[in-house]
């Protein structure tokens, strides 16, 4: 593993959003009715936080290639090497 990718960074704690949005909504939203799309709520905002998800694990790998494009550039630039 390169130095550039050990370690948590502040944006990896977005990781654990779905897993509170998901587990946690389930105690506020575990009924029936409302109907949303034909499905019960519940198996709603399951499939809506699944979708969430993968947008949220989006937004963490184009932070994640910023951030190692950045401290790339510092390693250059503290090295002396021209860009």
């Amino acid at each position: 593993m390169t130095e550039s990718r050990s370690g948590l960074r502040p944006h990896h704690w977005l990781g654990a959003l779905p897993t509170v949005g998901m587990l946690g909504g389930i105690l506020f939203t575990n009924r029936v009715r409302p109907m949303v799309f034909g499905l019960p709520f519940l198996f709603f905002w399951i499939a809506a936080w699944v979708l969430a998800t993968s947008l949220i694990m989006w937004v963490i790998l184009k932070l994640d290639r910023a951030w190692e494009r950045e401290h790339a550039n510092t390693a250059k630039a503290d090295a002396g090497v021209p860009e």
